[in-house]
C-alpha cells in the first residue's frame, strides 16, 4: 500500500482533523488540477466533473465540511487514486 493509500485511508477515517496540504496531495492525486485561490483557499478542478473543490487553510488544517465534500465526490464519481 503506498503513502497516498495510506494517507486517504486515514482522511476517510477521521475528517474532522487533516493537513492542509495533505488534502492538496489527495486532491492532485485523484486528477484534480489547481486552478488558483485567493488568501487561505486553493482552488481545484477535474474534466468532467462540474462540482469545484475549494479548500480553506485555517492554521494548517483543512475545514471538516470540505474534507467529506471531498469524499463525497471521489465516491460520487468513483475516481481512483493515481500512485506516486
Amino acid at each position: 500500500m503506498g503513502k497516498l493509500q495510506k494517507l486517504f485511508g486515514r482522511v476517510k477515517n477521521n475528517p474532522q482533523d487533516i493537513r492542509f496540504d495533505d488534502i492538496c496531495k489527495l486532491a492532485e492525486a485523484f486528477g484534480f488540477v489547481y486552478k488558483g485561490g485567493k488568501g487561505s483557499h486553493k482552488v481545484y478542478t477535474r474534466k468532467g466533473i462540474e462540482e469545484i473543490l475549494n479548500f480553506q487553510n485555517v492554521n494548517g488544517k483543512v475545514k471538516p465540511y470540505q474534507t467529506k465534500q471531498f469524499l463525497k465526490i471521489i465516491e460520487e464519481y468513483n475516481l481512483k487514486l493515481k500512485e506516486e
